[in-house]
């Protein structure tokens, strides 16, 4: 058994954000792997107006399901599942969807179908580079209030830019139509309301909500293992 996460925008180094619960997914035997994010630079190239996109990350993150054919949870996380509702299509070992207060994209609709006319406030745009990420000062009390000072200081190196070409691109494919799924629900999420993540969630098969912000699997990693292991039974 085996889970693969797909993270969020404006990060990098996926290992580390879904670190505390891949240690205790493996003391059950499951383990876990984090493909890198082309358009957040993970994989040298340079992100920005003529950079790597949303196809290039659906690639990245297909090539990883496809190489093996063991049973695979894929974890989707925030704009995770706009890339995953594409890299999963059709691919055989994927037995089950969890999304984690995700976007759940039906084909034709793409990250800017779901935001407003102007960027959320908890973002930096530069139109000029072709570039947004997450504004430094914004990000622990947006986005990590219920995690330890350690790793709010940690994930503060973690940021990347990405290219804003992902805010555009509509996906293709709709893999939560053919695959089993589930939604974690984070009812204290500052980044993405819960209301709106209910919304998604009465598109998957099974619901599940949580008293945590946008990241329980680092503030509450035994909750989000428990709902991990739920979903390959």
């Amino acid at each position: 058994m085996r889970v693969v996460f797909v993270h969020g925008a404006c990060v990098k180094d996926g290992s580390w954000w879904w670190h505390p619960t891949a240690e205790r997914l493996a003391e059950h035997g499951v383990t876990s792997e984090a493909p890198p994010l082309p358009s957040c630079g993970e994989t040298g190239l340079p992100v920005g107006a003529d950079g790597p996109g949303l196809d290039d990350d659906v690639a990245a993150v297909r090539a990883v399901l496809t190489a093996s054919d063991e049973p695979t949870v894929v974890v989707a996380y925030s704009y995770g599942g706009i890339i995953t509702a594409q890299a999963a299509a059709g691919v055989d070992s994927v037995r089950h969807l969890l999304l984690i207060t995700s976007y759940l994209p039906e084909p034709g609709e793409s990250l800017s179908t779901f935001g407003g006319e102007s960027p959320a406030p908890f973002l930096e745009v530069d139109p000029e580079a072709g570039t947004f990420t997450v504004r430094p000062d914004a990000l622990a009390d947006t986005f990590l209030q219920d995690c330890t000072p350690e790793i709010q200081r940690a994930a503060m190196d973690r940021t990347a830019r990405q290219s804003l070409a992902v805010l555009q691109a509509p996906v293709q494919a709709a893999a939560w139509h053919a695959v089993p799924s589930t939604y974690i629900v984070c009812a204290d999420d500052r980044g993405t309301p819960a209301e709106r993540q209910r919304e998604f969630a009465r598109r998957a098969g099974t619901v599940v909500e949580l008293d945590a912000g946008h990241h329980p699997f680092l503030s509450q990693p035994e909750a989000v293992r428990d709902v991990v292991l739920a979903c390959f039974t």
